[in-house]
């Protein structure tokens, strides 16, 4: 009996097409960060507590670190890489919820930043932008993430910010 060590993967990661042959042990972390050359995924507990390596799954937040790379075979990932727009002159325009993050001091060290702006875009346009939003959606937000340094206050606020920039976006 022989054993498959490693399989060739097909991916769409941030849009684009993407093939690699990886250990069928790889986790979609390191398969991006190490593979792929995304660095963008951070990875800080390995055990999927901490929500630094949160990356999307055809849309849904999953936390790279307990997943493996096989099983994006076939499925679209977006990281925090991918959040961007394309603004058609050669450069690119931040999601909302990168521009409010940075209009609102969200960020300090910045290690937990790519998880925590992967789960909010999720979780905000999977939501009616016309709606008022509300704390208790803001906590289930964020609530999943850790972050050692901000004390949450200026992300949840950056949250708000994105809803109002996606609901102007709407009209």
């Amino acid at each position: 009996m022989s054993v498959d060590t490693d399989r060739t993967i097909t991916v769409t990661v941030n849009g684009v097409p993407r093939e690699a042959t990886v250990p069928v042990r790889r986790l979609l972390s390191d398969a991006l960060r190490h593979d792929l050359g995304l660095t963008g995924t951070h990875v800080g507990c390995e055990h999927g507590v901490c929500g630094a390596c949160t990356v999307l799954v055809d849309g849904d937040p999953v936390r790279s670190c307990l997943m493996l790379a096989v099983q994006v075979d076939g499925h679209a990932v977006t990281t925090v890489e991918g959040l961007a727009r394309d603004d058609h002159r050669g450069g690119q325009v931040l999601h909302p919820v990168q521009e409010a993050f940075r209009e609102c001091h969200a960020l300090q060290c910045g290690f937990c930043t790519p998880g925590f702006l992967t789960t909010i875009a999720a979780g905000l346009e999977k939501r009616d932008p016309a709606a008022e939003l509300t704390d208790e959606e803001v906590d289930d937000m964020v609530g999943g993430n850790l972050c050692r340094c901000t004390g949450y206050a200026n992300i949840k606020k950056a949250v708000h910010h994105a809803a109002a920039a996606m609901k102007d976006d709407a009209r």
